[in-house]
């Protein structure tokens, strides 16, 4: 007989190491094992050697019960019927009383002793570990079982493994014969009380948000690691704030103490409440009308309203950054910056590429995971201001280098998720995406088509049956519909576009010889878009300072950074994947914010 795996540091035994067998836990019948959990489903059963004499129809309905339970609790645990009934009114049960002793006859008025039903509840447990559930058998002698059947509450059981002697979709179950734990729910305000619910309902309450997906993640993640590791790449660790800014600043979360600095007579020393309320109304009105959609979302109400509401929100926002714009322009004048924490401008990184081109340079193949973040406004369901980031840069290496990179970079990811997270995958599949699956294992298959920019717009050009709302031309940037026409309709697998026009791509960005075009790249999958955009960087100085001199970037941020072309320069190239549009492409998601536990976009954050 096999021997159970137990958690290292606690007595229990994880779910995963029971069902995620090959024989289902068969081996392990007869095993004593101690299962913490989380209720998903349940059920009760009268046991099957219960005897189940009525009473007598003439006695009275005078209950005598022990002091230490309520006359309601004792009558639910006793009748099956008057438990169901309160869980479809809403009765949730508030807190847990002792245990109770073993069951005690009920004596009716004229002292005619009654045996109460003994009955048994099926509980379904999860602890996270795995998509499985395991079934965990509980004896109503052992807890009022009224306490433990509920979508959510948590339980630590001792008890036996048992084979299922009849076929069925449980090969073992556990056999309860301690109950360690019980942690209840509130049933009428738990979120996640219905059996059946959707993304958008349970959007609002991120904290409760766990399982799949975030399972997917973990393994992305470590799977970035692998890959890495073993190709020779050095893990480094990148700021998420710097001095470093972008011509647009209106994109970047701006970071600063000066606000919170008063003056002798207890004002803000830069700007004072009054001038600021205006922004701040608007602030309101937008968390206000983000809230109206998510609720027309999850109501499923008809589209011409929740258009509606779309566009109110969207404006909002426009008016937003309007007046962001306005009080930048007043105010930011009036402020000493050397007096803020840093004594200096600062603001949260929307890349770490070029501070990650530093250790490149002398470390020749470094990679990063971490967090950047995005000042961005658009209602696109693809966009988050915070999103967690793979970049990569490697030394001597040019575009074509790094292309290849990415590509097996992308398969290997998509391939660790079909062998770790295949169950996962099966599950979202019926509730999100059914062909997610196939979707994956075509892209693991694929030679990705390579084309460059202006081969994209002459396909998009031929399209005469095609009425694209983006005009094509030459110098646009490519948008969703154009990506999708080129994936879906012209090549019906992954592609790579690269050699963009310079206009498209930041300053750092190599040109070639035609002084038009640049060496950058983007990997767009079906029904994914952009998974990977990526470059070769400028090495030469004369022409990555006559760019920072033509797009009007103050030259002085960037000292540090042209010091790298000073001093012992080399070609070197580099990549960035975004975990979350990896998992939306992955599962099939429709909203980015559904691909990470706490999202954060323009008008939203919640926790």
């Amino acid at each position: 007989m096999a021997s159970v795996e137990r958690f290292k540091y606690s007595n229990r035994v994880v779910i995963k190491s029971i069902l995620g067998r090959p024989d289902g836990g068969r081996g392990l019948a007869g095993e004593r094992v101690v299962v913490g959990g989380w209720v998903k489903l349940f059920k009760e059963k009268p046991k099957k050697d219960a005897s189940q004499a009525p009473p007598p129809a003439s006695a009275p309905a005078v209950v005598s019960v022990a002091h230490d339970l309520t006359c309601s609790e004792v009558l639910m645990s006793r009748m099956p019927l008057l438990r169901n009934l309160a869980r479809i009114f809403g009765k949730g049960v508030s807190s847990m009383p002792p245990p109770p002793p073993p069951p005690k006859q009920l004596e009716i008025a004229d002292k005619t002793p009654v045996e109460p039903v003994p009955t048994v509840a099926f509980l379904l447990v999860n602890d996270g570990s795995c998509v499985a559930n395991l079934q965990v058998v509980v004896d109503s002698n052992m807890v009022l079982l009224v306490q433990v059947m509920a979508i959510g509450v948590s339980i630590l059981v001792e008890g036996v493994l048992e084979q299922q002697s009849e076929p069925g979709k449980h090969i073992v179950e556990l056999k309860a014969e301690k109950i360690l734990h019980v942690g209840v729910v509130d049933s009428k305000n738990y979120p996640l009380a219905k059996a059946k619910i959707s993304l958008e309902s349970i959007r609002p309450s991120p904290h409760l948000r766990v399982a799949s997906i975030t399972r997917m993640r973990s393994d992305v993640s470590h799977a970035t690691h692998r890959f890495f590791q073993n190709m020779g790449f050095i893990y480094v660790h990148m700021p998420i704030i710097t001095t470093t800014g972008f011509k647009d600043h209106s994109r970047m979360f701006q970071v600063t103490t000066l606000f919170k600095r008063t003056d002798d007579k207890g004002e803000l020393s830069t700007v004072s409440d009054r001038e600021n309320i205006s922004l701040e109304v608007v602030k309101g009105a937008i968390r206000e009308k983000s809230k109206r959609v998510d609720e027309l979302k999850r109501s499923d109400s008809n589209k011409e309203v929740l258009l509606a509401a779309l566009g109110d929100l969207q404006k909002a926002n426009e008016l937003a950054l309007q007046l962001e714009e306005q009080w930048r322009s007043a105010y930011a004048a009036k402020m000493d910056f050397t007096k803020d924490f840093f004594s200096c401008e600062a603001y949260l990184s929307v890349s770490t590429r070029l501070h990650l081109e530093s250790y490149a340079c002398g470390l020749s193949s470094v990679y990063t995971v971490g967090p950047v973040f995005q000042a961005n406004d658009s209602p696109s369901k693809k966009q988050l201001a915070e999103m967690w980031m793979v970049e990569v840069e490697l030394a001597f290496a040019e575009l074509e280098d790094i292309m290849n990179c990415a590509e097996e970079f992308l398969k290997f990811l998509c391939q660790s998720i079909l062998d770790d997270c295949l169950d996962d995958l099966k599950f979202l599949s019926k509730k999100v995406d059914k062909s997610c699956i196939t979707r994956l294992q075509s892209l693991v298959t694929s030679a990705f088509a390579r084309i460059s920019y202006t081969e994209a717009l002459e396909h998009l050009e031929k399209a005469t049956d095609k009425t694209f709302k983006t005009k094509v031309e030459w110098g646009i940037n490519l948008s969703d519909e154009h990506e999708r026409f080129l994936v879906d309709e012209i090549y019906k697998q992954p592609i790579i576009v690269y050699d963009y026009p310079k206009e498209l791509k930041p300053f750092y960005v190599h040109v070639k010889d035609d002084g038009k075009t640049v060496s950058a790249f983007d990997i767009i999958a079906p029904k994914g878009g952009v998974l990977v955009r990526g470059s070769r960087k400028e090495e030469r100085l004369d022409i990555i300072s006559s760019r920072i001199q033509e797009l009007g970037i103050p030259k002085e941020q960037y000292d540090w950074y042209l010091d790298l072309r000073r001093h012992g320069t080399v070609k070197h190239s580099g990549f960035s994947l975004a975990i979350e549009g990896l998992i939306m492409f992955a599962v099939g998601l429709e909203d980015i914010k559904d691909a990470i536990p706490f999202p954060r976009t323009c008008g939203y954050i919640n926790a």
